[in-house]
């Protein structure tokens, strides 16, 4: 019943908006860009360069880090496109995503799913004939794993959703190991690892302040069909795991002190705010934990290429 009236929900607002005529090109260009949710892409950029750093033990050639981060951007950017285009019922749904450009009717959706698509090859072609076959396949399949089994199949029909579906997002550090070396090693599914395991209290943060709007949408987030204290404690499970994955990377990756310490000041701090989340919950608890998560990510990355340059084992 909850779905029956978010889609109903949704072919209402499709019906009142309109696609707005004339914009200019500027604002048409603002338009298409934010189809891609650059946000997004920057994040997942953060996690590539220092896994290329770490592959190569020291700076690749700048050519192919920067040509790695094209075709890595036109696949992250198509992947969102799409996904903005199958999501566009429910994103007219959602106050936290109304005003995007096909819910507020600025793109005909057509037009959004064909950018998306060439975006998607266009991110191919650069990482096929610029860096490397594998990269190139990684990354597709990445776009194809975000579009079919996250977005279409999981999204809609199961809590484990950003779970399973977390598993595209971790793919960069993935595809920058491959640009490097054209193969895969333990190193990069360490990495792998680690977005994977820190998306779910991340995103289940973030998702616990829009429950609501994902409640209204007939999302089933793990907010709206748990209860607060099974989502508080699966978020401090996730946060032990990621901590332990990032502390792996050591052994595994071959990270220095400067890696390791880092790894360790920067999970205490991440454990700490999921513990006092699951202990007292509250708003402002779980949206510090979700903007500590991005630093944490970030920074921790940056970790791992600082570690090759000062090149301290451990």
């Amino acid at each position: 019943m909850l779905r029956q009236d978010a889609v109903q929900a949704g072919l209402e607002v499709q019906t009142a908006t309109a696609v707005r005529p004339g914009p200019g090109v500027r604002q048409t260009a603002r338009d298409y860009l934010a189809l891609t949710k650059p946000r997004i892409v920057v994040l997942l950029l953060i996690t590539t360069v220092p896994a290329m750093v770490l592959a190569d033990g020291a700076l690749p050639s700048i050519w192919l880090v920067l040509l790695t981060l094209a075709g890595g951007t036109l696949s992250a950017a198509g992947a969102n496109a799409i996904n903005c285009y199958l999501d566009r019922d429910i994103d007219g749904i959602m106050h936290r995503t109304r005003g995007r450009p096909l819910p507020a009717g600025a793109i005909e959706p057509e037009r959004a799913l064909l950018f998306g698509v060439a975006l998607g090859l266009a991110g191919f072609e650069v990482l096929a004939l610029g860096v490397n076959l594998l990269s190139a396949a990684l990354a597709t399949s990445a776009l194809l794993f975000y579009v079919f089994v996250y977005t279409i199949w999981l999204k809609r029909s199961s809590p484990q959703n950003i779970v399973i579906g977390g598993a595209a997002g971790a793919m960069p550090p993935v595809i920058g190991w491959a640009a490097v070396t054209g193969s895969l090693d333990w190193p990069a599914l360490v990495l792998f690892g680690i977005i994977f395991l820190w998306t779910p209290p991340h995103f289940w943060a973030l998702a616990q302040r829009y429950r609501a709007d994902y409640a209204r949408a007939g999302v089933p987030m793990l907010p709206v069909v748990r209860d607060e204290a099974e989502t508080n404690r699966q978020i401090l499970l996730y946060s032990v795991l990621v901590v332990a994955a990032s502390v792996l990377l050591a052994p595994v990756g071959g990270a220095g002190y400067v890696y390791l310490g880092t790894a360790l000041a920067l999970g205490a701090g991440f454990l700490w705010l999921a513990l006092r989340l699951w202990r007292n919950p509250r708003p402002s608890a779980s949206r510090a934990l979700f903007l500590y998560s991005l630093l944490y990510l970030g920074a921790l990355f940056v970790a791992i290429a600082l570690d090759r340059v000062v090149a301290l084992p451990a």
